[in-house]
C-alpha cells in the first residue's frame, strides 16, 4: 500500500480520530544523503493553524537521513504541506545515522539563507551547538521525534513519547511470556552516541517488563541476570546489547553477534522495524523464532506484525511531526502565539498506540488492520 503523503483532507480526519481512540488522547501527531532540496509554497494558501498567506516563510527541515522510510515521511509530509503555509521548504539530511557534521552543514546553510526555522531530528549532542548557533541568530528551531539533551537546547520538540512507546513494548512482551524465562537481546541504534530516543526507548522497555534500570539516561547499566515483574513475572538473563544503526544489515549483524553469544535469545527489542526486519532475517537463517517488539508504525512495520515477523509495534506519526512544526514556524514568523508542551512533559506529545494482533489484557493495543489505515510509508 503506497502512502507518500495524507491523500485527502476526509481521510486524515479518519486517521487522526482512530489514532484519538487508540490512544485515548487527542492526537495532533502522526511517528533519509548528504543534500538538500527546496520548494516553494503557493501564495494562495489558507492561513489556518500555519497561518498561510503574507510573505513566504523560509524553513528547513533536516533529517538524519533520507532513505528511512520514518523520515522520508516526514519530508513528504512538509513538502505536501508548504504551499497551504507559504512556506519555502529546504529539505537536507545527514547521508546516515551519524553523520552529526551533515547535519551541522544543514543548519549553517539554514542560517546563511535567512530561514525563519528549522525543524530537525537531531542526531545526537554533538549538533547542540549548532542549533544554539541557529537561535542566537533568531531562527526558531523545533527538534522532531529525537527531545535533545538538554531539551532547552531547542525551542521546543514534537516528538512520541518514546519512554511510553518502550514501555508498551515490554508490557506486551512480559505478558506475552506468561512467566517463562525472558533470554533477551537489545539491539539499540548506537553504542558510541548518547541520543535520548535510543536509551528512552530502551530503558522504557525494560520499565514496561518490569526490570530495573539504573541511570534511566544509559543502556546497558541495569543487571544481567534477575527478575522481571510484568505479566505474571519470571526470570530474565540480558544477553547483549547491539547498536544496529536503525538500518536491516545492522539488525542482522547485531542479533548474529547476540545469538553467538547465547542461541537460547527468545525476546529481541528493536529501536525500530528495519532493525526487527534484520533481527528476524538472523533468526531464520539459524532456524530460530523469538518475540519482535518494536517501534515506528510504518506501513511496512505493521505488514510484518500482520505477517507475524513482528510481534508488536509502537506506532508514531512523523508526518504531523513535520506539519505541526512547519505550522508552527510559518505562524510565528508572521506575529503568532508560540507552541506550548504537553502537560507534564518537557515536549508536545504527538502520541503513540501499540500495534499487535495478539493482545494482552491491560495493554491497550489497536490491530495491525486498522493500524494499516493510519500508517504512513510504503
Amino acid at each position: 500500500m503506497h502512502r507518500s503523503s495524507f491523500l485527502t483532507s476526509s481521510r486524515r480526519a479518519g486517521r487522526n480520530a482512530l489514532v484519538a481512540v487508540a490512544t485515548g488522547t487527542l492526537v495532533l501527531g502522526a511517528a533519509a544523503c548528504g543534500s538538500s532540496d527546496s520548494g516553494s509554497g503557493g501564495s494562495g494558501g489558507a492561513s489556518g493553524a500555519g497561518g498561510g498567506g503574507g510573505e513566504k516563510v523560509g524553513v528547513s527541515l533536516i533529517t538524519k537521513d533520507s532513505t528511512n522510510p520514518f523520515f522520508v515521511a516526514m519530508q513528504k509530509g512538509a513538502k505536501a504541506d508548504a504551499d497551504k503555509n507559504n512556506v519555502t521548504l529546504t529539505v537536507a539530511s545527514g547521508k546516515q545515522e551519524g553523520d552529526d557534521a551533515g547535519q551541522i552543514t544543514a543548519i549553517e546553510d539554514a542560517i546563511a539563507r535567512g530561514d525563519k526555522g528549522i525543524l530537525i531530528t537531531p542526531m545526537s549532542n554533538g549538533v547542540n551547538a549548532a542549533m544554539k548557533k541557529a537561535r542566537d541568530a533568531g531562527l526558531y528551531v523545533i527538534a522532531l521525534d529525537t527531545p535533545p539533551d538538554p531539551a532547552d537546547t531547542v525551542d521546543i520538540t514534537f516528538a512520541t513519547d518514546n519512554r511510553a512507546a518502550g514501555k508498551l513494548d515490554g508490557k506486551w512482551a512480559a505478558g506475552q511470556l506468561a512467566g517463562k524465562p525472558a533470554v533477551i537481546a537489545l539491539l539499540d541504534l548506537f553504542n558510541d552516541k548518547i541520543v535520548s530516543v535510543d536509551y528512552n526507548r530502551d530503558q522504557g522497555f525494560l520499565e514496561g517488563m518490569g526490570i530495573d534500570v539504573k541511570d534511566p539516561k544509559k543502556n546497558g547499566d541495569e543487571a544481567k541476570t534477575g527478575k522481571y515483574t510484568g505479566g505474571k513475572g519470571g526470570d530474565y538473563t540480558i544477553v547483549c546489547n547491539e547498536p544496529g544503526n536503525g538500518a536491516e544489515d545492522g539488525g542482522r549483524t547485531a542479533m548474529e553477534k547476540c545469538l553467538s553469544k547465547n542461541p537460547d535469545i527468545n525476546l529481541v527489542y528493536t529501536i525500530n522495524e528495519p532493525t526487527a526486519v534484520g533481527a528476524n532475517a538472523a533468526l531464520q537463517a539459524q532456524g530460530k523464532t523469538a518475540l519482535i517488539v518494536s517501534v515506528d508504525g510504518g506501513c511496512a512495520g505493521v505488514k510484518s506484525v500482520t505477517d507475524g515477523v513482528i510481534g508488536a509495534t509502537a506506532q508514531q506519526y512523523p508526518l504531523k511531526m513535520a506539519t505541526l512544526g512547519m505550522e508552527a514556524i510559518a505562524k510565528i514568523a508572521r506575529g503568532g502565539d508560540k507552541p506550548k508542551v504537553s502537560p507534564g512533559l518537557d515536549f508536545y506529545n504527538t502520541g503513540v498506540a501499540l500495534v499487535t494482533d495478539k493482545k494482552v489484557d491491560g495493554v491497550d493495543s489497536i490491530s495491525s488492520a486498522d493500524a494499516a489505515k493510519i500508517c504512513w510509508g510504503n
